[in-house]
């Protein structure tokens, strides 16, 4: 079985998977924008029950659930709505490097970059297909 760990910026928020995603993305909306301090954000889904956290988090709400952080660096580390059986790993938190970890869609590409290309193979948002200049 796989196995990946990571954790936060200043390591008082560590985190194991077990077993590989359910699924890889790029989100280029707003939210993650700024949660990431980037062009997008690169994550990935799991189900809840196969990550173990640990340390302690600060919380806010936005639209996709509640956006965890460490308290004492302020890292973006996950996300997820209450209730849900998945978790929204920050691919960029992981201790190694995530390149097996290939995106299979991309969210909110009417908001990406002119200068960046899309993902090759993923899946694109039918509504941002539609929409000029993607």
């Amino acid at each position: 079985m796989v196995k990946l760990s990571g954790g936060c910026n200043c390591g008082l928020v560590r985190y194991e998977l077990d077993g590989q995603p359910i699924r890889v993305g790029i989100c280029h909306c707003e939210t993650c924008r700024k949660g990431s301090g980037s062009a997008f954000s690169y994550f990935g889904i799991w189900p809840r029950g196969s990550a173990t956290l640990s340390g302690e988090l600060g919380c806010w709400q936005s639209r996709a659930g509640g956006e965890r952080f460490c308290l004492a660096c302020g890292s973006p580390l996950f996300c997820w709505a209450e209730g849900s059986d998945e978790i929204e790993i920050k691919l960029g938190t992981l201790d190694s490097p995530p390149s097996a970890l290939m995106p299979t869609y991309e969210l909110w590409t009417i908001r990406r970059e002119s200068w960046l290309a899309h993902q090759k193979g993923a899946e694109q948002h039918t509504r941002d297909r539609e929409q000029p200049g993607t």
